[in-house]
Parts: C-alpha cells; structure tokens; sequence
C-alpha cells in the first residue's frame, strides 16, 4: 500500500488520539506546574504541587494508602480473575460443545457499567436485606453472615472479589482464543512421549500462552490502577468505611471536585499525572519483558 493512501487513513485515528489522549495530557501536566485560584492561574508553582502530595495533610496520608489499595486490586485480580480465568478456559477449550454457551455467560457481566455492577453488590451484600447474608444464614453459617461492606479489614477484599467476578469473562476469551491457535499436533506428539494432562499443559500449552498471558497482566494492571466506578459505587468517594477502599482515582476525584481548596486544579493535575507515569512506565516494563521471554521460549 503506498505510503499516502495509509497515511490517509491512518489520519482520523491519529486526530482522535491527539484530540482525545494528548491533548488532555498536555494539558494536565501544563496544570499540575501551577499554582490556581479556582480557575484563574496564579503563578508558576514548578514541583511544589508534587511536593505537596508527599509532605501536606491530608495527601501525605491519602496518597500510599490509596496506592496500596490499587496495588491490592492488581493482585487480587492476577490471582483470582486470571487464575480462574485460565482454568476456566482450559475447561471450555476440552468442552467444545458448551464453550459458546458458558463464553456467553461469563462475558455478560463486563457489557453492563462496573457503577451498576457495584451498586448491585452493595444491595446484595447489605446486612439489613441483602440475599447474601440471608442465604447463609437460613443454611446455619451465621458466622458466615458478615457487614461485607462495613468492616474496614474486608471492604477492600470484597471489591477486589466484584471487580474480578465482573471482568473474569476477559480471560476466559483471550486465553481461549490463544488455545484455539495451538496446533493439535504438539499435544499429541506430547501425548505419544507419554506426557499426561498436566505435562501437556504446563510443557506445551502454557509456555505457548506467554503473548496473552503478558496481554492479561498488562491490561489487568491497567485496570486495576484505574479502577474507579466500583469503588465509588461502593464506598463512595471517601471510600468508606474509614477510607478503607480509598483508590487513586477517587483521591483525584475528591481533590478535583470536593477539597474546597483554590489550588485545586493544580495538586489534582499533579495527582493525575503521577498515576499516568506510574502506569504508564510498569506497562512499558512489563510488555518489554514479556517480549524478551516470547523470544527465550520461540
């Protein structure tokens, strides 16, 4: 194709992008190096923004609580959404007459908003007249039957649990379509050397799941240090109880609409670029490692 005719059409993605990623960027990051009486500038602030977050109340306590909090969704969701998620793939992929079936029901739950999904859990969970509790008690585990959302010390792990129940499907299709691109004859030339199931998956189909399980954990990452709609939903934007599912979107959200303070637009700037950056650098890590094990493993 010549070098016009793809820049042709190459052309509306490229405005989209600039209009719609770049162009907000750059205009955080020009924010987070002021100092903002509302919305009116008033001077160059240069880092004292990002000192702020790190040495002023109440950001210098918000921002690692809310950041481990992140950090936990990311490896609830690696073990639990991605471990199922595989398992539940290789089971569908040895299961072909319900895989359409079952790939429909697990996908269902990431097509409706993770803010309905979230206020739907916390109606479930409620220890006044949600299902979940009475369910578990009418089968005698009372002991079972817990304030889900009101105890600090569980909170967290609960929205880690919704959020992974919700976005479990996205596994289950990716790691199913990559075992659909595995040749039938690796296994059976597994099989003849006298490998049993196991062996074949952890020799054969796991090491050739290397592209997708870097895709899982790259877009997973992402996720979970953006996650925003479920925590809201449920622990609205102090992430109660007592900020225990507090999440750095919520901090920016809070800082942006809800502080009071005339600098604003400048420490929530300074809070969005930080969470870019962070990203944005463990994402380039992380694809550049699994890069270099596909070329180990091929």
């Amino acid at each position: 194709m010549p070098t016009g005719t793809a820049l042709a059409f190459a052309l509306p993605a490229m405005v989209l992008f600039a209009v719609l990623v770049l162009y907000p960027l750059a205009t955080a990051l020009s924010y987070s190096f002021f100092n903002w009486r509302g919305i009116v500038r008033d001077g160059w602030a240069g880092l004292d923004n990002y000192v702020a977050l790190f040495t002023q109340l109440p950001y210098k306590t918000d921002l690692p609580r809310a950041f481990a909090h992140n950090l936990m969704l990311f490896v609830g969701a690696m073990v639990f959404q991605n471990t199922v998620g595989l398992a539940l793939a290789q089971l569908l992929h040895r299961l072909p007459h319900f895989k359409r079936l079952f790939q429909t029901l697990f996908t269902m739950p990431y097509l409706v908003s993770p803010l309905v999904i979230g206020y739907l859990w916390t109606l479930l969970l409620s220890p006044l007249f949600g299902p979940v509790n009475a369910a578990l008690k009418a089968l005698g585990l009372d002991a079972l039957a817990l304030p889900w959302l009101g105890d600090p010390h569980l909170a967290i792990w609960v929205i880690v649990f919704i959020n992974s129940w919700q976005w479990i499907g996205f596994p289950v299709l990716l790691y199913g379509a990559a075992m659909g691109g595995i040749p039938d004859d690796l296994e059976e030339a597994a099989a003849l050397d006298g490998a049993n199931a196991w062996q074949k998956f952890w020799r054969v189909t796991f090491p050739l799941l290397t592209p997708a399980i870097g895709t899982v954990t790259v877009l997973t990452f992402i996720g979970a240090m953006e996650a925003f709609a479920i925590p809201y939903a449920v622990g609205g934007s102090l992430g109660n109880p007592a900020k225990a599912t507090d999440v750095l979107s919520l901090l920016f959200y809070r800082t942006a609409f809800q502080s009071g303070s005339t600098n604003s637009n400048g420490i929530s700037s300074a809070v969005a670029m930080l969470l870019f950056a962070f990203i944005f650098g463990v994402a380039v890590v992380v694809t550049g490692l699994m890069r270099r094990w596909e070329r180990k493993l091929t």
